[in-house]
């Protein structure tokens, strides 16, 4: 059973992911802007070496990354991993606090 929120935290919790969708499409659109702009400069400035192509990959897989980590999908860095990281750091701080005074409180 997950927590049991207010109308007014789910309110704001949706807002929230509107705005990370939002921001999401923005970048997309600045990509696709952008990209065709990159590409003619290539071929105006230096057409023997085509750099551009660094450009679109490493700004694509960024905008992958992003597209996952704001649809949910990412195999890793998601809320479940974050609950477990934050589970561990707690019980890594309750292990050295038990091991510096010998009990605990």
């Amino acid at each position: 059973m997950g927590p049991n929120y207010t109308e007014a935290e789910r309110y704001y919790q949706a807002q929230k992911r509107v705005k990370k969708i939002r921001e999401f499409y923005e970048h997309l659109t600045v990509y696709v802007l952008v990209n065709p702009i990159v590409i003619v400069v290539n071929y105006m400035t230096s057409p023997g070496y085509l750099w551009y192509i660094w450009s679109l990959m490493g700004w694509g897989i960024a905008i992958i990354l992003h597209g996952l980590q704001v649809f949910s999908y990412p195999p890793f860095f998601n809320k479940k991993w974050e609950e477990r990281k934050i589970r561990e750091i707690l019980e890594k701080e309750n292990q050295k606090f038990e091991n510096k005074d010998g009990n605990r409180f």
